[in-house]
């Protein structure tokens, strides 16, 4: 698994979920009910600070954070 990736899921593993739950590339998040509208808001800054990217309210939805694999191909979109 890529770095962006690995580190998302150390985080919701760390700071957002009360109890451990296996993640995988493709484990829906939201959908899935993992994160929740805090959670996902959460998320937004952890990778905004962490990739120096900038998330608008709009790009805060399940195309972009539903997955792993959502997040790796959005962030790396944001990045240039």
């Amino acid at each position: 698994m890529d770095a962006i990736p690995e580190a998302v899921k150390t985080y919701i593993l760390e700071e957002i979920l009360d109890e451990p739950e296996e993640i995988e590339a493709s484990t829906p998040l939201i959908s899935g009910g993992i994160l929740d509208s805090i959670g996902s808001l959460k998320l937004v800054g952890f990778l905004e600070e962490s990739y120096g990217i900038s998330v608008e309210a709009h790009e805060v939805n399940v195309d972009n954070l539903d997955s792993l694999d959502a997040i790796h191909e959005f962030v790396k979109s944001k990045q240039g």
